[in-house]
Parts: C-alpha cells; sequence; structure tokens
C-alpha cells in the first residue's frame, strides 16, 4: 500500500507538471526563444515527455489509449528531431504535429471502428444506441477536421514570423475554439441523449 502510494505521488506531480508545460508551450517559448537555444528547449521538452511516457508505461490502462499510443511519442520524436536541427521554426510548428497527430488518431478510428468519441460514449451508455453510434462518428469527423484546420492555421502563424501573434493563436485563441467546439458538441448531445 506505501509502495503503491509512493508511485502515485510522482507521478501525480510529473503529470501536472506535463500537462502545465504543455497548456502553456506557446508562452514558454515567445519567452524562451530570446534567451535560450531551440536546441536546449526541445531537448528539455522531449526529455519531460519521455519521464511521462515512462511512468505510464508501468500503467496498462493509460498505456493502451490512443493518445499515449501515437500523441506522446510523435511529439517526442518530434522534439528530438527539432534539438537535431536546432532551428526556431522547427519549434514553432510543434502545435502543428500535435494537431495532426490527434487528427490522425481521430481520422483512424473512423476507419477502425469504434471512434475516439463511440468510446467515450459507451464509458456511459455500454449500450449505446444505432443514432447514437452515428452521431459519434459525425462528431469523430467534426473533431478531425477541427484538428486538421487548426494545424493550417498553427503552420500560417509559425511561418509568418511574428513570435507574439504566433502565442496569442496557439496558447488562447485556439483553446477558446476548442471551448466553443466542447460547448456547442454538448448542447447537441443533450438533444441526442434524450433520444437514448
Amino acid at each position: 500500500m506505501e509502495r503503491e502510494a509512493a508511485y502515485r505521488w510522482p507521478t501525480a506531480v510529473l503529470n501536472g507538471l506535463f500537462w502545465l508545460v504543455t497548456l502553456s508551450y506557446p508562452f514558454l517559448l515567445w519567452l524562451l526563444l530570446d534567451s535560450f537555444q531551440p536546441r536546449g528547449i526541445a531537448l528539455g521538452l522531449a526529455g519531460l515527455g519521455l519521464l511521462r511516457l515512462a511512468r505510464q508505461g508501468k500503467t496498462r490502462k493509460q498505456s493502451q489509449s490512443p493518445a499515449n499510443r501515437l500523441v506522446l511519442p510523435a511529439a517526442i520524436v518530434f522534439l528530438l528531431f527539432g534539438a537535431f536541427m536546432n532551428d526556431r521554426l522547427w519549434l514553432l510548428s510543434y502545435p502543428v504535429a500535435v494537431s495532426l497527430s490527434f487528427a490522425a488518431v481521430f481520422a483512424h478510428s473512423l476507419y477502425q471502428p469504434p471512434t475516439v468519441v463511440e468510446r467515450l460514449a459507451r464509458l456511459e451508455y455500454p449500450n449505446l444506441p444505432p443514432h447514437g453510434i452515428a452521431y459519434t462518428r459525425r462528431v469523430t469527423q467534426v473533431w478531425t477536421l477541427f484538428f486538421c484546420l487548426n494545424a493550417v492555421i498553427s503552420l500560417l502563424t509559425a511561418l509568418h514570423g511574428d513570435a507574439a501573434l504566433w502565442s496569442l493563436y496557439n496558447g488562447c485563441i485556439f483553446y477558446v475554439l476548442m471551448g466553443i467546439l466542447m460547448g456547442v458538441e454538448m448542447l447537441i448531445r443533450r438533444k441526442v441523449k434524450a433520444s437514448f
């Protein structure tokens, strides 16, 4: 019991740190790029990702999720390549890579059902009716498109060369847009759930 509690504490701290860095990545980059080489920043972030991946590998349930199988390893590879390139634009393209990875996870589930959204829905409704499955498929398509569009906009902000604009879009506007999409989907979902 004590051993399990001792394992949970560092994992919780590491997960919290990982999500804090992930969410604040655009602002961290904006602050750090003038003071540090892109290589050092990329290695630090890749190291944090590797630590998290190593800790998650010990938890079977977490390690089987699509995000852990694809997105985190892809982000680590991207950052390690960025360290090798030592290129500012490469680091600014990180949100592009993350969005494309999420788009790939959602798109893959459309061709290898159940979809990501259906899996989540079945946690609440194990006997999801056919129209519920059709709805989750449509929502998965919307999220795939959303992440693809975000990748394009993120790339344009990176290529534009204005670090403040890049940070504003990738660190603020993107999350607002994602929140709006989630809110709209929740409103629609209530109507769909009423017919279950």
